[in-house]
């Protein structure tokens, strides 16, 4: 029997942070019994996207990730979002701790994509855990270490919602690019002699004129 469990059982955008962030509330329980003095979590989050269905506009913007849909029997896979740990105080059954796992809005990075794709309801996820456990040792002994067991894990459904509000704090109503300065350079004197104000408008300028010259 695992000596340790853990279940995921809400997840909240993060308030007060630099950058936008995600706090999933953890309970994890001492199957063992006897005091545990510190444990150590490091923790894999993935999204298992099988797990759920897509909307036609959610597959074309997961088309970049998978392909197209008639090929997701064979690229539809999970996808590693983040790394976190955290170290608990000490405790005897139970304990309620905060697990924060970083947010980005860069869309070079899978997870981002992937986040930024889907617009409702709620997103599979698998935490898989490792450690080491410092527990209150037997007579004569202070204490002892013990490994977190390979095949911890817990999976948790997490509102689209969520995601959409930490980024909304730092990002309201839109993400940001990465560009080389070259083509920020063109991107500005396309706008200059267009007169176009803002960097969205000169995007949008680009591709309409790109889908004009589309053959009909």
């Amino acid at each position: 029997m695992n000596a340790i469990a853990c279940t995921v059982i809400d997840a909240r955008s993060a308030a007060q942070t630099a950058s936008p962030a995600i706090t999933f509330r953890l309970v994890v329980d001492n199957l063992l019994g006897g005091r545990i003095h510190m444990l150590a979590l490091r923790c894999q989050v993935r999204i298992d996207a099988r797990q759920r269905q897509y909307t036609g506009d959610e597959e074309a913007r997961l088309y970049e990730l998978f392909g197209d849909r008639s090929q997701w029997d064979r690229t539809l896979h999970s996808v590693t979002w983040a790394q976190p740990s955290m170290v608990t105080p000490s405790f005897d059954r139970q304990i309620e701790v905060n697990l924060p796992v970083a947010c980005t809005y860069d869309l070079e990075v899978a997870a981002a994509k992937y986040l930024h794709a889907v617009r409702t309801g709620e997103i599979p996820l698998t935490f898989l855990f490792s450690g080491t456990v410092l527990r209150a040792g037997e007579a004569g002994s202070a204490f002892f270490v013990e490994p977190i067991p390979w095949d911890l894990e817990a999976s948790y459904q997490m509102p689209v919602a969520v995601w959409q509000t930490a980024m909304n704090q730092f990002f309201p109503g839109g993400g940001w690019l990465r560009v080389q300065r070259e083509t920020i350079d063109r991107l500005q004197a396309f706008r200059g002699q267009h007169a176009v104000v803002s960097w969205d408008e000169a995007i949008d300028l680009l591709l309409q004129r790109a889908d004009e010259r589309q053959p009909v």
